[in-house]
């Protein structure tokens, strides 16, 4: 199977994942936050948001520098589901290529320093699709925190059973 099938296929898998937890977020508690130094809901839901937009950075350039990057702040729910949506398409898109341009090496730099310099097959995998995943159990921890219904994801959640 080619590598694009298999990342488009799991990007839309994990997206249909996000957006029930997106959906479930309280207007009233978007900056809330169980710990100071934690993102607030706010924060992690955009960052859920954008992170598909890394897989177009990924495939569309060789190098990013992060001198000036600055997050999404959004602040409605509807505003954050639409960036992930249009974010999601514009990956779907820049990962429609031959295996050989996943075999091309991508590199992450700030302040003339390489955080990052690795195929781009690895960065898709080991640094942007597993970020979906791990925040969206963080917001899921935020809900049972706040005592909102964590949504099933690869099974059944105890609110859902």
């Amino acid at each position: 199977m080619e590598l694009q099938k298999c990342l488009i296929s799991e990007l839309q898998h994990e997206v249909v994942l996000t957006e029930k937890f997106l959906k479930r977020i309280p207007q009233d508690k978007m900056d809330w936050r169980p710990h100071p130094k934690s993102m607030s809901i706010r924060q992690l839901a955009n960052h859920l948001a954008e992170i598909p937009s890394w897989i177009t950075a990924t495939m569309e350039m060789d190098e990013m520098d992060m001198e000036g990057y600055k997050p999404p702040d959004f602040g409605e729910i509807e505003e954050i589901l639409e960036v992930l949506r249009n974010n999601t398409a514009e990956a779907e898109a820049a990962l429609k290529k031959p295996d050989s341009a996943f075999e091309e090496n991508w590199k992450m730099v700030q302040e003339g320093k390489t955080l990052m310099d690795m195929p781009k097959f690895n960065v898709l995998r080991m640094m942007v699709l597993n970020q979906i995943p791990h925040h969206r159990a963080q917001l899921g921890v935020y809900f049972r925190l706040l005592d909102i219904p964590v949504p099933a994801t690869y099974g059944p959640s105890a609110d859902e059973q």
